[in-house]
C-alpha cells in the first residue's frame, strides 16, 4: 500500500512543482547557481514559495473542475441512462482517464457483456470515446482527459 498523506485524505500527493520549474527553468537555474556561489538562499526560497503558491492555485482549480465534472456526469447518467446508473460505475470512470471492460467487471462485479454494454451506452452519451488498441477496447473519459491536459 502506498504512503498516506496527513489525516489519510489522499493516498498520493497532488501538488507538483515540476511544471512551474520547467516554465521558469532559466530563473530556477540562475537562482540555484547563486545559492552555490553566493549562498543566496533567500531569493531561491522565495522563488520556490512562489511556485508552491501558483501550483496550489492551479491544483485547486483543477480539483474543482474534476469535482464539477464528476457531479455533472453522475447527474447525466442518472437522468439519461437510469437503467445502468450506479454511483460506483461513474466513479470507476474517474479513477483513470481511461477504462477497460475488465475494470468495470472487477469494480462492479458484473458480467463482461454487461460491462461492455454500460461503457458503450456511456459512449453514446458522449461521456466516453472508445478507441481500439489491438483487439482491446479502451474507453477514454473525454472530460477527464481534457481537464488533465490543461
Amino acid at each position: 500500500m502506498g504512503r498516506r498523506t496527513q489525516k489519510d485524505h489522499l493516498t498520493v500527493p497532488i501538488l507538483y512543482l515540476s511544471s512551474y520549474i520547467i516554465r521558469n527553468k532559466d530563473e530556477y537555474y540562475r537562482l540555484l547557481q547563486k545559492v552555490r556561489t553566493e549562498e543566496a538562499w533567500e531569493d531561491w526560497i522565495m522563488f520556490i514559495l512562489q511556485g508552491i503558491e501558483e501550483t496550489a492555485k492551479e491544483t485547486i482549480q483543477k480539483v474543482k473542475a474534476l469535482k464539477e465534472l464528476l457531479d455533472n456526469t453522475l447527474e447525466m447518467v442518472k437522468t439519461k441512462a437510469p437503467k445502468i446508473y450506479s454511483k460506483e460505475l461513474v466513479e470507476t470512470l474517474f479513477e483513470n482517464p481511461y477504462c477497460k471492460i475488465e475494470m468495470v467487471v472487477k469494480h462492479l462485479g458484473v458480467e463482461r457483456k454487461a460491462a461492455s454494454r454500460y461503457l458503450h451506452q456511456l459512449e453514446d452519451l458522449g461521456i466516453l470515446n472508445c478507441v481500439k488498441v489491438g483487439k482491446e477496447s479502451i474507453f477514454i473519459n473525454i472530460g477527464l482527459m481534457n481537464i488533465l491536459k490543461e
